[in-house]
């Protein structure tokens, strides 16, 4: 088994080859000055299981190019088999047609991964479980819930705690911490104008008195998020605070979530960190290497990966 990074992540893959005690293979991505990506993998892989790193993040066509190529260099060096190991998986949110004329990326992004020489694919906290079936390859969505529910526990095992699905949407995601940190839940229903701005019209449950936790899978702009916490103060809540698995936090997201009632925004790093981020009052990451790593183990040594979840 070998494990060879991109350069999206290059703090979580380096993570994720201490939990494995590997070293990342040595390989160059780089750029051409007319900005073509160039790889060259400098060690044998023939006949290697090969495991590549790459978060489709900002920039995502970039970043998505990079794995492109690496995967084609892999399987020209005949390469065992090739898992992509992508924590966040871009062009996920386009999983649909969302109206005439409009294409579903997220099936057209999955047809490349598979013909540039993917065998496997292992993800986290895909935007819909069922893009799944847009891989005509095995692809393992793993969870982040196990995760948040040992930090939300740490931190608020004294205080009454309610986690808010901020829209209907994710209520299962909602539940499942719910269930595994023995809370109740609430549901924030909001109405959509136009992509990038919500508003929040009603809260399915009681939240007054309660130090609440909001579970979403995606923050981008940080409107949601932060509509849905005003809106859960003003129904009386004590707090609140957000566990978010990807923090993708563009444009002027991250003033917004800090000027917003949030008292605490956690992330994962499968995204890595910008500055502005980092700097950030009220904003920390989480790791995933460990359960990555896990299941980078598991899929190597053919174990089940579901029971990382029981």
């Amino acid at each position: 088994m070998k494990i060879l990074s991109c350069n999206s992540n290059l703090p979580l893959a380096d993570s994720i080859s201490k939990e494995l005690n590997l070293k990342l293979v040595d390989a160059e991505v780089k750029r051409f000055s007319d900005m073509e990506v160039f790889v060259e993998v400098k060690e044998n892989v023939r006949g290697e299981d090969m495991f590549v790193i790459q978060s489709t993040s900002y920039p995502a066509n970039d970043n998505l190019m990079e794995l492109l190529v690496t995967l084609d260099a892999l399987r020209r060096a005949s390469a065992k088999r090739i898992t992509a190991v992508i924590p966040y998986f871009g062009y996920a949110r386009q999983d649909r047609k969302s109206g005439p004329r409009t294409p579903i990326s997220a099936k057209l992004v999955a047809n490349l991964i598979t013909s540039a020489g993917a065998d496997r694919v292992l993800t986290m906290d895909l935007h819909a479980g069922q893009i799944q079936g847009f891989f005509d390859i095995p692809t393992d969505n793993l969870f982040t819930a196990p995760v948040f529910a040992k930090d939300i526990k740490d931190r608020y095992s004294d205080v009454p705690t309610i986690v808010v699905s901020p829209d209907v949407g994710g209520v299962l995601r909602a539940r499942a911490i719910a269930r595994r940190i023995n809370a109740g839940l609430a549901i924030i229903d909001k109405r959509r104008e136009k992509p990038g701005a919500s508003e929040v019209m009603n809260i399915i449950g009681d939240v007054s008195k309660h130090h609440c936790i909001l579970v979403d899978d995606i923050v981008d702009s940080g409107g949601t998020l932060c509509n849905a916490a005003q809106a859960l103060v003003s129904a009386g809540a004590i707090s609140v605070d957000a566990y978010v698995t990807h923090g993708v936090l563009s444009g002027s997201a991250v003033s917004r979530v800090l000027n917003s009632p949030l008292q605490n925004l956690v992330t994962t790093d499968s995204i890595q960190a910008t500055e502005p981020i980092k700097l950030a009052s009220n904003i920390r990451q989480i790791s995933i290497a460990t359960i990555l790593g896990e299941a980078i183990r598991r899929v190597h040594t053919e174990s089940s990966v579901s029971s990382l979840f029981d």
